[in-house]
Order: structure tokens, then sequence, then C-alpha cells
């Protein structure tokens, strides 16, 4: 059985912290029951962009040479719509119906890269307690500024190439920016969530959440600048289901 529903997402070198959170407390999770495997199924879907999307905007990186090494121009990464319509880069997770089931936090870190003079990944799932490995591979000056609502937010200079940093947020929140305060195109989000069903969608606008137990879910898209779209999904014992999500500009 398959249900199928569809909606209409240095500055110094020694840059001080803004309430850095590298000591910060392991998040305590009150949950009490475990997911069986035997039971699970599976949440595919896709994400489109309804209308003509614009094309994206070459950014201006020439203010520093490391950035504007005459190779292919960066793009504004914002809107990016694929063939077909499909949106790349909304987050769609389960926002409501996991009840008090537990989960394992992960200890491998999720990386977050500068490369190029840009983030990457552009948008990012990451485990409340799961470590952020914050890489810099770029011949110049990075900072790294997250800007969360509910998180403490965190403003760090690497101003050395190879450097790396780590830090850890400690409650769900979804679309946190990061951004580089020298070089102001640079920006990359967060979905911070407290289980492991999330994803981001490929350049098809497809995704997948897979080992999703029994029950019904409020699934949530979310994109950058179209903002959130949201809906309800059943899960049967072994079953699958899919869901289809439709943004447009305006």
């Amino acid at each position: 059985m398959r249900h199928t529903l569809l909606l209409s997402v240095f500055f110094a070198a020694a840059t001080a912290a803004c309430g850095g959170n590298d000591s910060a407390p392991a998040p305590v999770q009150t949950g009490t029951r475990r997911v069986d495997p035997a039971t699970t199924g599976t949440l595919t879907g896709r994400v489109t962009f309804e209308g003509q999307a614009p094309a994206p905007a070459v950014l201006r990186t020439s203010a520093d040479r490391a950035c504007d090494q005459g190779g292919a121009p960066l793009l504004d990464e914002s809107l990016l719509v694929g063939e077909g319509g499909g949106l790349r880069n909304a987050f769609v997770y389960v926002k409501d119906g996991l009840g008090d089931y537990i989960f394992d936090v992960p200890t491998a870190p999720v990386v977050l890269d500068q490369k190029g003079c840009k983030y990457e990944p552009h948008v990012f799932g990451v485990r409340v307690g799961q470590p952020i490995e914050i890489h810099n591979s770029d011949p110049t000056l990075h900072n790294v500024h997250a800007m969360p609502q509910t998180n403490d937010e965190f403003n760090k200079g690497m101003p050395l190439q190879g450097m790396t940093l780590n830090e850890v947020f400690t409650a769900p929140e979804i679309g946190v920016p990061f951004k580089c305060d020298v070089h102001g195109w640079m920006a990359s989000y967060a979905g911070i969530v407290a289980h492991p069903y999330f994803a981001v969608t490929g350049e098809d606008g497809r995704f997948t959440l897979p080992d999703l137990p029994p029950g019904t879910y409020t699934i949530e898209a979310w994109h950058e600048t179209l903002g959130t779209r949201t809906g309800q999904i059943t899960i049967e014992p072994k079953q699958s289901a899919d869901v289809a999500f439709t943004f447009a500009q305006g």
C-alpha cells in the first residue's frame, strides 16, 4: 500500500566566540521506546517549484583574489530548480508524530567545508548533540558565524587553510543560517533534529526517509527563500508512502 499526499518549502584571527558551545552539555533524551526494524517503512517524495524559476545570479567574488581564480563563476544557491521543476536544497523532516521513541546520537561528525569561497553543503542536517566539524579548505581568511534563535550563537575566525573547529547544537531548530562576515555571499543552513528522519533534496527534488516506524506523521519541507509546506502521512507496518510538496514564488 502506498499513500500519496500532494501539497501546493576574521575579522581578527582570534575572533571571539559569541556564546560558542564547544563544551556544551549533552542533550538529555526522554524517550523510552526503540524502533522495531521489522515493522518499519519508507517515506519517499519530491519537492517541486511551480512556475518559471529565475536563473541563478552570478556572485561577485573579485574582492578576494583567493576566491577569484578565473574558473567557473560562483552562483547564488538560494533558489535552484532542476529539470521538471525539482527544487534543490529543501530540508524535509518529520516534524511531529514520533512520540516517545529514543534514538542514539551519532558520534561521527557532519562536515561543513569552506571550499572555493562557498559553504559545502549549502543545506545540511545534523542531529541534536552530534558534532559539526567545520573546515577551511581555502588559502584565505574565513569566519564562521552561526545565527540560531534557540541554540547558542557562535562567531569564530578561521584564518588559516586547513583549520578545523567543532561545534554542537543542543536543541532542535530548523533553518539555522551560517554566514561568513568576510565574504558576504557565503551562506549555509542547518536543520537540527532530535531523530534520524530528515533529508535534503537533490537536483531532481527527490528525497527518501527510510526506516520509519508505523504511525501518522507531520512532514515538513523547509526552503530558505520559499518558506515551509507541511502535511500528514501515515506509514503502515512494513509499507511505504509517498509525499509531494509544491512551492511557488511570491
